[in-house]
């Protein structure tokens, strides 16, 4: 059954909890795991911070978007994907269309807890840190729900648990859920 489960992309916040449970799930699907921002990082042999600094978002999105397409066509693996990955369409129809997508939706209390003292996320290096990350879910909570197959809320358990309610899901996931191509770009 394993054998046959196309990628996972895992998407949702900032601190939702994608690169440990994608560690996790990989782990138990015996597949490699990838982070599309540690991805970017070893292309340009720069940080996502200075990226942004030097690019603006603008031009860090238009890297993601690069490699948004270039892992999701790898096969058999666990992806976790950058927060604000789903904001390009062809981002989401890369995801949406190449696997299964995870969305994993943490409350904004959640994610501020996860990234209090975190001082490696560009977007969240102002006054107002929580008003962020709620303009942030407001915004971009619609578009993951969009992308994705299964929606797994997170913050209330423990990873190792979570993974094995993921892996019961994916068992049972019907395959005709992933789109094919449409223009959604």
């Amino acid at each position: 059954m394993v054998e046959e489960l196309p990628s996972v992309f895992l998407v949702g916040p900032m601190g939702a909890g994608k690169t440990t449970i994608g560690k996790l799930l990989a782990k138990q699907l015996g597949r490699e795991f990838l982070d599309s921002d540690w991805y970017i990082e070893s292309q340009t042999g720069a940080d996502i911070a200075w990226i942004f600094a030097k690019e603006g978002e603008a031009g860090f999105r238009e890297r993601e978007t690069r490699a948004i397409d270039e892992l999701t066509q790898k096969p058999q693996i666990v992806l976790a994907t950058g927060g604000g990955a789903v904001m390009s369409a062809a981002n989401r129809a890369f995801l949406h269309q190449r696997g299964i997508v995870v969305y994993l939706n943490a409350p904004v209390d959640v994610q501020m807890a996860r990234t209090a003292k975190d001082k490696s996320r560009p977007l969240l290096q102002q006054p107002n840190p929580k008003q962020i990350l709620q303009d942030l879910y407001s915004t971009r909570d619609p578009l993951y729900r969009q992308v994705a197959h299964i929606i797994m809320p997170t913050g209330h358990t423990y990873p190792r648990h979570m993974v094995n309610q993921l892996l019961q899901q994916l068992a049972s996931f019907d395959m005709s859920a992933i789109t094919a191509p449409n223009n959604q770009s």
